[in-house]
């Protein structure tokens, strides 16, 4: 299997350990709604379809696993954070808007080619190993589907909350750790998914 370069995408808070108590209910509390636009471009570059098997990794509280449930297609959201899955499934209670399991991306508790689609958003910033993540996204992503990777498109020397995104350079080597991790047709996209929103997504084919 490819072996990607060591990594220079930015992963943030990959030391930041669990979001717990307060200040993790606070943040999952922010991240549950008014993801729409964000979750509508996800299903539309991995091309997610009602019935389709698809995995979001990083789900947080799980906005848009809620969308896309509610389109018919079938989803599980994976995080770490055990607050952050007990608050997307009393969100969901007995609504059966998807499943949730707990795990990090760099260990997909799933089957290798169990999925039609994946997608990542805002989270690739948390994951401790990116390369290890993008290696699990291609193993459970069936042969010629694909993954999408969205952050906030941030600039270059950007500080603070305004930091935790990606440049347009690292989206690029986001991509390049794509294609050394054996996909294929990696892309780069932007689009204004909110009034002071800018999201940058990388797109790969597996």
């Amino acid at each position: 299997m490819p072996t990607a370069p060591v990594p220079t995408v930015p992963n943030h808070h990959a030391g930041q350990g669990e979001f717990g108590g307060l200040t993790g209910l606070l943040a999952g509390l922010s991240m549950a709604f008014g993801r729409s636009a964000t979750s509508s471009w996800a299903i539309e570059l991995t091309g997610a379809a009602p019935g389709d098997r698809v995995v979001d990794i990083g789900c947080g509280p799980g906005a848009a696993v809620r969308y896309a449930a509610r389109l018919g297609i079938d989803v599980v959201g994976v995080d770490p954070a055990p607050q952050m899955l007990r608050l997307a499934r009393r969100l969901t209670r007995g609504k059966h808007l998807g499943t949730y399991v707990e795990a990090g991306a760099e260990a997909l508790p799933l089957d290798d080619a169990s999925a039609t689609s994946a997608w990542s958003i805002a989270s690739v910033h948390h994951w401790s190993d990116v390369a290890a993540g993008v290696r699990e996204a291609h193993r459970i992503l069936e042969p010629g589907c694909r993954f999408a990777a969205l952050e906030r498109h941030s600039r270059p020397r950007a500080k603070g909350l305004a930091s935790h995104g990606w440049t347009d350079d690292q989206a690029r080597q986001f991509g390049d750790v794509c294609v050394a991790e054996g996909f294929v047709d990696v892309r780069i996209d932007q689009r204004r998914t909110g009034r002071r929103r800018e999201v940058i997504a990388v797109v790969a084919r597996r």
